[in-house]
C-alpha cells in the first residue's frame, strides 16, 4: 500500500509539473509570436498574427489544476506552510496531541472540500456548463481535476493521521528537523 500511495503522490506532482510546463510553453509561444510580429512590422513585412485564443483562461485552468494536484505531494515532502515554530515550542507529547488533532480536523475539512468540488464538477457536467471565453471549455474538466487533487490531498492527510497515531511522527518531520538543525 505504501508503494501505491507514494506513486500516487509522485504522479500528481508530475501532473502538476506538466500543467506548469504547458503554461510556460503556451505563454512562451504567444510571446515569441508577438516578438516576431514586432520584428516583421519593423522591416515592413506581413505579420503572422499568431494568437492562442483564450490563453489567459486556459492558463488559469492549468494553474488551478497544478495547484490542486501538487497539494498532496508537497504535504508529504513537508513544504506546506505550517505552524512549525509554534509546534517546536512544545514538548514532544504535546506536539503529538496537537498533530493528531490537526490531521484529524484537516482530514474532515479536506474531505468536505473534495465532496463539494466533486459536486461542482458533476453539476457542471450534468448541465454542460462551458466557459465564457472564445474557446469553449467544459467547466467540468478543470473542476474535476481540482476535485481529484483535493481527493489525493485527503488521502495524504488521512495517511499522515494514521502515521502520527502509529509512529508518533509525521513523514515530513525528517525534512523539518534537518532544516531546523541546519542539515539541509
Amino acid at each position: 500500500m505504501r508503494r501505491f500511495l507514494e506513486a500516487l503522490y509522485a504522479g500528481t506532482l508530475w501532473a502538476s509539473a506538466l500543467c506548469l510546463v504547458t503554461i510556460a510553453a503556451a505563454v512562451g509561444a504567444q510571446l515569441a509570436a508577438r516578438i516576431l510580429d514586432g520584428a516583421l512590422a519593423m522591416v515592413h513585412l506581413p505579420r503572422t498574427d499568431f494568437v492562442i485564443l483564450s490563453l489567459d483562461e486556459i492558463c488559469g485552468y492549468l494553474l488551478g489544476a497544478a495547484s490542486f494536484l501538487a497539494l498532496a505531494g508537497t504535504l508529504k515532502a513537508g513544504v506546506h506552510i505550517r505552524v512549525t515554530m509554534a509546534l517546536s515550542a512544545f514538548g514532544e507529547r504535546a506536539r503529538h496531541v496537537m498533530e493528531i488533532w490537526a490531521f484529524g480536523f484537516s482530514a474532515v475539512a479536506s474531505a468536505y472540500i473534495t465532496w463539494n468540488l466533486g459536486s461542482f464538477a458533476y453539476v457542471s457536467w450534468r448541465f454542460h456548463e462551458v466557459s465564457s471565453g472564445v474557446v469553449r471549455v467544459l467547466l467540468a474538466y478543470p473542476q474535476a481535476v481540482m476535485a481529484l487533487g483535493a481527493a489525493v490531498l485527503t488521502v495524504a492527510i488521512v495517511d499522515e493521521f494514521v502515521l502520527v497515531c502509529r509512529t508518533g511522527r509525521p513523514t515530513f518531520r525528517v525534512n523539518e528537523d534537518s532544516i531546523l538543525l541546519g542539515k539541509e
